[in-house]
């Protein structure tokens, strides 16, 4: 019997460099909305909600008729925000999609939704979008995490230096995505697990798993032109694509 697959789109209103950028307009529409609709037209998604602790977010998910859970404020990352929700959802697997990005691939959705789907390891927790870094500016941003693997695709470390170090040679840097999908007892552990030295650190929250032990199955997904809005200046790039579109 395949799993249900349930995906939370984690929404702040309190953004230091945003403010309400969840609710921001693009092209008539809230930003939540555009990636409520490219996270359900994902293959294998059965259902997907909002997460927020905001009220000016939860009324305009009911004036669009959009499904919303309320959660407490005081959560360390978004996917706290997540773990909280999965208490209240009918859901074996958990996905975990960010609420700025609105032209995310659904493709890549339903394949971080299906690497953790079909891992038979139990010690793997969760499944991790990734892409390879093709610009040597991203490589050395620090807003940018990447990641390094293990052979066998696991995540060996996340770091916002540009790892690995060339000293023997060439080297791919891979470009970590907000972009995660949790079994259930995976989010239950997640959150009964305090944040390490790491993750502390970096600000990373795929720390977690790893410095306690846990695996995280790391997925190839397509680089493509969508763009998370971090910023004003991003959102007005993405209501340009997406007129475009």
């Amino acid at each position: 019997m395949a799993p249900r697959i349930v995906a939370v789109i984690p929404c702040r209103f309190g953004a230091s460099r945003f403010p309400g950028k969840p609710i921001a307009d693009i092209n008539g529409k809230p930003m939540l909305w555009h990636v409520y609709q490219q996270t359900i037209a994902a293959e294998g998604i059965d259902a997907a909600t909002i997460a927020t602790d905001d009220d000016r977010i939860r009324k305009v998910c009911e004036v669009l008729d959009l499904p919303v859970l309320m959660t407490r404020s005081d959560h360390v990352s978004g996917t706290d925000r997540v773990a909280e929700c999965a208490v209240r959802l009918d859901a074996d697997i958990i996905v975990n999609v960010q609420g700025d990005e609105p032209m995310i691939e659904p493709e890549a959705i339903a394949r971080v939704a299906r690497g953790i789907a079909t891992c038979d390891d139990r010690n793997v927790q969760a499944s991790n979008g990734y892409n390879e870094i093709s610009s040597p500016s991203d490589a050395i941003d620090t807003n940018v995490v990447k990641v390094v693997m293990t052979v066998s695709g696991l995540a060996m470390a996340y770091s916002r230096l540009p790892i690995p170090y060339p000293k023997g040679g060439a080297v791919r840097h891979l470009r970590q995505l907000g972009l995660y999908a949790f079994r259930r007892e995976g989010l239950e552990r997640f959150a009964a697990l305090k944040p390490g030295p790491l993750e502390q650190a970096e600000g990373v929250e795929m720390l977690r798993f790893v410095e306690h032990g846990y695996g995280v199955q790391m997925v190839q997904v397509p680089n493509d032109e969508g763009i998370p809005v971090d910023t004003p200046a991003d959102l007005d790039r993405v209501r340009a694509l997406m007129a475009g579109h």
